[in-house]
């Protein structure tokens, strides 16, 4: 038995542990976008489907012994993979395509792997039930999501504070080994179990009635249903509430904790408690779904607390209608369909057909709408018809939700790289002011009258770091100027006769709202070059610039994509720059401290590095509060001091360690 629990434990550990590994790898190729990390979330669903349907067919078809040796034979196969690194060629294709080009890195860098370990749970079930017909295999359900959740949570705590990506990588491949040698351990356990090759088991052959056609979709659709509200509550946390990674863990932990706490004992899920718990989950969810003037704490745990809610009830749910032993790998299969499906929904089809994130509304009324068939056999005529009333009020309500999402709104957009709205609002002294949004973060405004369309704002405006560095620029000849990220193309309006702006953007639709919705780009006097790409990648592959000034503004929701603060990153940056150019980079931030990371380059490199922090006067409708980190070397530091208003000189954090391409802290970091 102990072989059968540590190989489980150990598969499911590795399962979970490459996960945010190999998506920390290739989030750099993509722009660092949070829709990277949903998309992986596709890949792992979909390859633990595949997974699945390997063990079911295999449980099926072959004889148990024969089931021991093709399942050995791929074991030693998958070793050939090693290690999992995922190619840096496809850094160059990565722009085109960005949601299949994910799956085909995935695939190529772990999918064989990744697929082996998907197996281990449901088989080692079966080969545990047959080898010790009295105990109840769905324990070690249980025992793998604890390990899956363990997993998830020592990442950002033990493993990505201390070692790069490529050593993590090389680890888990070593301990992609060891699990490897114990999978062969316990099949030499299950081949012991069975006393001839032939021999399938008196239990195989007793009737055990296959479970309907309604019950398998009943399966699929409380599997999907809690696969969606996760990856939607993700993004909702990452993009909307705080944009940091970290809160990536935080959901999936609530939803693998869910499945430990249901199938370890189902006593765990007390029906009448967590039914009457649901619909205050729901009520608790339409309120902090908007998040307006709710502390950030207050929200991240009604969200999470109301997730855990539906898991349980989805779970819960699903526990209790599991079948007998024979169909234990059909309802695994069933399972990891839903999950795929749940996923394949949100990361796949919603951001190439739907305008706004409707799946969450989707989500609320598939979790209310399956927990009115479950209840409805059991449930007195008088209670259906409640039922069925109040699911027609909250689809209702769910409706006016959706409305909401795009009403009110100049023009929506959305796809790989997330949702953008621009929004008129009404000033009464200035007229309209015109803004685009990346979820809830301003990334721009414009007032649209005459009069100061063409004067900056926000966090680009004259007062701000990057608009005094721009202004003290010498204007007796023509210069060239970058921009990584595009937002509105606020700053072009610095731009004068005979200079040059060159705006890198990677979101297409970006580029398309700042030509159409914003006069920035056709009002400047400057000729302005946008690049279509990733700002970084871009760079890397073109000739050297001679920027007078480059800008970092590509930002995520609230967040820049680590990728573009590292080491590797700044160098460059500095090839582009002349010798007297200024790298002026934007850390406005609400959740992270990004200063040390600057000044740590900075003087890695030899640098000055000066921060300009900016607290505009109350009224002041040209100016947000904004963060603007000026690097430069010493000579240029020095007149730049003397020359912008509230410079002041960034001094590194003892012992803070330089961000590369392979190590970032993000814990070390936060406010």
């Amino acid at each position: 038995m102990i072989s059968f629990a540590v190989t489980v434990f150990l598969s499911a550990f590795l399962l979970f542990q490459i996960q945010p590994i190999i998506a920390k790898m290739i989030l750099p190729w993509f722009g660092g976008s949070s829709s990277v990390w949903s998309t992986c979330l596709v890949f792992f669903q979909a390859t633990l489907l595949l997974g699945y349907l390997y063990v079911h067919l295999l449980h099926e078809w072959l004889p148990p012994r024969r089931q021991n040796v093709v399942h050995c034979v791929l074991l030693a196969l998958s070793l050939a993979t090693l290690p999992v690194v995922a190619d840096p060629a496809w850094k160059e294709a990565a722009f085109e395509h960005p949601t299949w080009n994910v799956l085909v890195v995935l695939a190529l860098a772990v999918g064989m792997p990744y697929l082996l370990l998907s197996t281990t749970g449901p088989l080692m079930q079966a080969w545990y039930a047959r080898s010790f017909n009295s105990m109840v295999p769905y324990r070690l359900y249980a025992l793998s999501n604890l390990a899956s959740m363990l997993a998830l949570l020592s990442y950002p705590v033990l493993v990505e504070p201390f070692f790069p990506v490529l050593e993590q990588a090389w680890a888990w491949s070593a301990a992609y080994a060891l699990f490897v040698l114990a999978c062969f351990i316990s099949a030499r356990q299950s081949w012991q179990g069975v006393s001839s090759e032939l021999e399938r088991t008196n239990t195989s052959a007793e009737a055990t009635p296959r479970p309907p056609l309604s019950e398998c979709l009943l399966w699929v659709g409380l599997a999907m249903t809690a696969s969606i509200l996760l990856l939607a509550l993700t993004r909702h946390l990452t993009q909307d509430v705080a944009p940091i990674p970290f809160l990536w863990v935080l959901p999936l932990s609530i939803y693998l904790l869910s499945f430990i706490l249901c199938f370890d004992a189902p006593r765990y899920y007390y029906r009448p408690g967590f039914l009457v718990a649901l619909p205050i989950a729901f009520l608790a969810l339409d309120q902090v779904v908007d998040g307006v003037g709710m502390p950030v704490p207050v929200l991240v745990t009604l969200l999470s607390v109301s997730l855990f809610v539906f898991c349980m009830v989805c779970h819960g749910e699903l526990v209790r209608r599991r079948p007998p032993v024979r169909h234990l790998t059909l309802f695994y299969l069933m399972l990891s369909i839903g999950g795929a499906l749940g996923g394949s929904l949100v990361g796949l089809l919603a951001p190439a057909v739907f305008n706004a994130y409707f799946e969450l509304p989707i989500g609320l009324f598939l979790c209310a709408l399956l927990v009115v068939i479950v209840l409805w056999r059991e449930a007195r005529p008088a209670w259906r018809w409640l039922l069925v009333v109040a699911l027609l009020a909250y689809g209702y309500r769910l409706t006016g939700i959706s409305i909401d999402y795009v009403e009110g709104y100049r023009r929506v957009l959305r796809n790989f790289y997330g949702q953008l709205r621009v929004v008129d609002v009404s000033d009464e002294r200035l007229g309209i002011k015109r803004s685009i949004r990346h979820g809830r973060i301003n990334h721009g405004e414009q007032f649209i009258s005459p009069d100061h369309r063409r004067r900056p704002t926000a966090y680009y405006c004259v007062q701000s770091g990057i608009g005094q560095a721009l202004l003290g620029l010498a204007s007796n000849q023509p210069r060239k100027i970058g921009v990584l990220g595009l937002g509105a193309g606020t700053l072009a309006t610095y731009g004068q006769p005979g200079d040059e702006m060159r705006m890198y953007e990677i979101n297409e639709q970006v580029l398309d709202l700042a030509r159409n919705d914003f006069s920035y780009l056709a009002d400047s006097p400057a000729r302005i070059v946008p690049v279509l790409g990733d700002g970084r990648l871009m760079l890397e592959s073109e000739a050297v610039q001679n920027f007078d000034l480059l800008a970092i503004d590509a930002f995520s929701g609230d967040s820049i994509p680590t990728h573009l603060l590292t080491i590797e990153a700044m160098r460059a940056y500095l090839r582009h720059l002349k010798s007297d150019g200024v790298l002026a980079v934007h850390i406005t931030n609400r959740y992270l401290d990004l200063r040390p990371v600057v000044a740590a380059a900075a003087q890695q490199l030899g640098m000055i590095a000066l921060i300009v922090d900016l607290d505009p006067d109350e009224g002041d409708a040209f100016c947000r509060h904004s963060v603007w980190a000026l690097i430069a070397q010493p000579a240029t530091a020095t007149r730049l001091l003397k020359q912008i208003n509230k410079a002041e000189t960034l001094a590194p954090r003892p012992g803070f360690a330089v961000w590369t391409d392979g190590f970032s802290n993000l814990l070390g970091i936060l406010k």
